[in-house]
């Protein structure tokens, strides 16, 4: 799948995910993580799936708020104007 194909929230999603992942190396690397490979990945799933999810979230309300709003202005362009 290519990068061009992807929607705007879901892209948003996962730079969300990645800087979540990163942070969490970050706190694994400073030693705030126990030093197993269940609390690494449980760490990187957590931060990883949290940041992404809530983000991509955010992101497709916003993005469906914008075309409700467009689509509404449109209608409203198109109707014939009222008489006052």
């Amino acid at each position: 799948m290519s990068w061009k194909r992807l929607s705007g929230p879901l892209k948003i999603g996962l730079g969300a995910a990645l800087l979540g992942i990163v942070l969490a190396i970050i706190g694994i690397a400073r030693g705030n993580v126990p030093l197993n490979f269940q609390s690494i990945l449980i760490a990187l799933l957590i931060s990883g799936v949290g940041w992404g999810l809530v983000a991509w979230a955010i992101a497709t309300a916003a993005h469906d708020v914008e075309s409700d709003l467009a689509e509404a202005e449109n209608t409203d362009a198109n109707s014939p104007a009222k008489p006052v």
